[in-house]
């Protein structure tokens, strides 16, 4: 995969960072965990993290997001092809994915720093 998010401008120039803060050890683990999932349901992405084989230069936590948008972009794709209505596709990609991901911002917040 080629595209890591570069369009968007180089990476550090946000200047304030409002991400979780990790350890690179940790978020190079992350950025594998979403590889390993995307991959299952492919096209496989490679191998680049630094120390990989196929190293592109770009940080572990800059992955994360690369990959985490492929495997969201993934997942829709696979609801689109498997709804039996438009309208059940629409409520799955909708209210669905949006109540999920409420629960998953409520679970975050209750974790405490460092978890």
């Amino acid at each position: 995969m080629d595209d890591h998010g570069d369009d968007f401008g180089p990476w550090g120039r946000e200047g304030g960072n409002n991400a979780v803060q990790r350890t690179d050890e940790e978020w190079a683990s992350i950025a594998r965990y979403v590889r390993h999932a995307a991959n299952k349901l492919g096209p496989q992405l490679p191998l680049c993290l630094p120390g990989e084989p196929q190293e592109c230069g770009r940080t572990a936590q800059q992955h994360v997001l690369a990959w985490s948008a492929h495997l969201k972009a993934v997942a829709h794709h696979l609801m689109e092809l498997s709804t039996p209505s438009e309208a059940r596709g629409a409520f799955a990609a909708g209210p669905l994915y949006q109540r999920r991901l409420a629960e998953l911002r409520e679970q975050s917040a209750t974790v405490p720093a460092g978890h």
